[in-house]
């Protein structure tokens, strides 16, 4: 889908069984705006720690300036890298204008390319506001700045939704051996993307819509997937089918998120 000349408004993934996920790609403009909220918080930070080091100033002027310009390329780095991690590709700024950031396959984010689209900041804000990422963006067919190309990433627009209904595909009394390993549920539940969590809901109320074997095939690369992010105690999984384990992502997804 084309938005604009030569622009992709939309990421579009297609499953072998021929199920369409759509993304709406997010616009230089919108993401701007998340990157100035973002700014604007790690200024505050910058500032509030900035009274804690007067004392540098007493001692050397230069040091204290020194500390002060690496402080800001700390927080700059770390703060993206650590809430783009904990909550899924998302920073304060996105969360704010309804972005996200994810995998180019529409998938999860892995960890090394969290660090490396954030570590490629400093060469997108040369040589000042952001210039080369903002003309990387303009030029970029789906908006990628350099550090979404280096990491392959892509920002998305992430709207909110009305939360699916859990309790309707799986039951109110619907039992989760997972939840036997409190620390892992939560790991999982922080690993998996609410997208991912989507697709997941959607594969299974649609079961009965897919031939038995790409059914079999499907849910089977898809809980593949799952057991990669998070390893469950071996006696727990035994006997368990892979529509089973897709169950027990979701109510682990959407009951734990409310």
């Amino acid at each position: 889908m084309k938005g604009g000349i030569g622009r992709t408004a939309s990421l579009e993934i297609r499953t072998p069984e021929g199920v369409v996920f759509s993304q709406p790609l997010a616009s230089p403009v919108t993401r701007f705006l998340a990157y100035g909220v973002d700014l604007v918080i790690i200024s505050l930070m910058q500032a509030t720690l900035r009274e804690g080091l007067q004392l540098m100033v007493v001692i050397s002027e230069d040091i204290a300036v020194a500390v002060q310009i690496a402080l800001f390329f700390v927080l700059s780095i770390g703060y993206p890298i650590l809430l783009e991690w904990l909550w899924s590709g998302q920073t304060v700024g996105k969360r704010v204008v309804g972005l996200r950031v994810i995998d180019e396959g529409g998938l999860g984010l892995k960890g090394t390319q969290i660090v490396v689209r954030n570590l490629m900041r400093a060469v997108d804000a040369i040589p000042a506001f952001y210039f080369v990422g903002g003309l990387a963006c303009l030029l970029s067919k789906r908006s990628q700045r350099l550090g979404d190309l280096a990491a392959g990433t892509l920002v998305v627009r992430s709207p909110r939704s009305r939360a699916p209904r859990i309790q309707d595909l799986l039951g109110r009394m619907y039992y989760n051996c997972f939840r036997e390993h409190p620390h892992l549920e939560a790991r999982l539940r922080q690993r998996v993307s609410p997208e991912e969590g989507q697709m997941v809901m959607h594969a299974l109320a649609r079961r009965d819509d897919f031939e038995p074997e790409e059914r079999v095939r499907l849910f089977g690369e898809m809980a593949d997937y799952f057991r990669e992010m998070v390893t469950f105690p071996p006696e727990d999984l035994a006997g368990m089918t892979d529509e089973q384990y897709l169950r027990n992502v979701a109510d682990t997804v959407f009951r734990g998120r409310g």
